[in-house]
């Protein structure tokens, strides 16, 4: 989870962050995600700086070292994919994927359907 929240920041760090934009953007409550900013936050992978006028919301934001971590697993990430698809034919790479997208559409849309909601984004989870 950490690392989704991270990868977070980075492609948003263009814009304000606040706690509810990641629950939102991953889709679970406050309570979770207040524990795993606590976490990251003590890791000093962020850091939560309160807003001016509004003391109830903190900006979240990425530290050096969140950053150098989201660097470490980027790199590992790209190390794996090629260890996979080592002996796996284009042709067979674009089927797996084509499949999986067609999968996980299907089971966003019935998640919505079940949950009521009309929820874009989210996490990779």
């Amino acid at each position: 989870m950490h690392g989704w929240i991270i990868r977070y920041l980075i492609e948003n760090q263009d814009k304000d962050i606040y706690q509810k934009d990641i629950e939102k953007h991953c889709s679970i409550g406050r309570s979770t995600v207040t524990n795993i900013l606590q976490l990251m936050e003590k890791k000093g992978l962020i850091r939560r700086e309160a807003v001016p006028n509004d003391a109830r919301l903190k900006k979240v934001m990425l530290t050096q070292k969140g950053l150098k971590s989201h660097e470490g697993i980027e790199q590992l990430i790209m190390e794996l994919n090629h260890q996979m698809i080592q002996g796996i034919s284009e042709e067979d790479l674009e089927i797996f994927l084509r499949t999986t997208r067609a999968l996980r559409k299907n089971i966003e849309k019935n998640l919505k359907f079940k949950s009521g909601e009309n929820r874009e984004g989210g996490c990779p989870c």
